[in-house]
């Protein structure tokens, strides 16, 4: 009899067991859970170098090393940006402390890379028309190179290549980019103190990032799309702390990068506020002049100086 109950008691037992060791399981990971730093830094080095980067090596480099009809150094750099990117997302979603959608990741990326491809092929075109003597601070058709042309129809081709370049391109690369951040914030809250401080190698790392993100909302002229990212950012922030949540360290820094980055565009606009010539090429309410725009106009000389 004794061994018949315990036979039984331990039947009774091992479904509780079971589920511990299930319930052990569904939780996530401490590794999960910890500042992503390799990640970050990787994603801030690779976006300073192959974005941000890209105008630069094309234009220190010599031309005779990358001929006018063959790709050049920028466009190695971007064909690496648009493979190197999406992985670097892909692995920061598998580390979400929670299961993110699959599908809207999956979309968001396959929109980011084909995006990306066509900035890729506007801004070659469009890099070798600097070289040419295009002025970025002037419109395609107030160029010289561009209004003068042979017949008056080519001058909407080249209208056609810059909507790709600086319009359709920039919206599929980065909305999707913004929408992949934001999904992925809305997983980084906990209850846990430890876990809602950034380490010091973030704190370092969050100018770097918040500059790029700077240069990324200027020159792609997406300052309305990072406006509504930083918003909805915020919102998420105060629904959660009503349920007692509040952002971990991933959460932090991605934060105190928007708002860092938001700081310095309200400088970069309060700083060229009274310019006419920036002014008339970017009309209506809202005003954020391109980076490149303002070294075509008052860094770079001009044939005529």
């Amino acid at each position: 009899m004794q061994d018949v109950r315990k036979r039984r008691g331990s039947d009774f037992q091992t479904p509780v067991q079971h589920s511990n060791s299930v319930s052990k399981k569904k939780l996530p990971s401490k590794k999960r859970l910890e500042f992503h730093f390799d990640l970050w830094l990787c994603l801030t080095v690779q976006n300073w170098i192959l974005d941000f980067g890209r105008p630069i090596a094309m234009i220190v480099l010599p031309l005779e090393w990358f001929p006018l009809n063959k790709p050049s150094a920028g466009d190695y750099f971007h064909m690496a940006y648009n493979v190197i990117t999406p992985f670097l997302l892909l692995k920061l979603i598998e580390r979400s402390p929670r299961v993110l959608p699959r599908s809207a990741i999956y979309l968001c990326i396959i929109t980011f890379v084909m995006g990306a491809s066509i900035h890729l092929v506007g801004d070659s075109i469009n890099h070798r028309l600097i070289l040419s003597g295009y002025q970025l601070h002037l419109s395609v058709r107030e160029n010289p190179i561009i209004k003068d042309l042979k017949p008056a129809s080519l001058i909407d081709s080249f209208e056609l290549l810059y909507y790709y370049d600086e319009q359709l391109g920039h919206l599929m690369w980065y909305i999707p980019f913004f929408i992949i951040l934001f999904i992925y914030f809305t997983s980084c809250f906990t209850q846990v103190v430890e876990q809602k401080k950034i380490p010091v190698p973030g704190w370092l790392l969050m100018g770097p990032s918040a500059l790029y993100y700077w240069y990324l909302v200027t020159e792609g002229q997406i300052f309305e799309l990072f406006l509504l990212t930083f918003l909805a950012m915020l919102a998420v922030v105060i629904q959660r702390q009503r349920k007692g949540l509040s952002p971990d360290s991933n959460g932090l820094f991605l934060l105190g990068s928007f708002s860092l980055t938001m700081a310095l565009v309200v400088v970069w606009v309060v700083y060229l506020w009274n310019d006419t010539v920036l002014r008339k090429k970017y009309p209506g309410v809202i005003y954020v002049p391109e980076p490149w725009s303002y070294y075509s106009l008052h860094v770079k000389p001009r044939p005529q100086d």
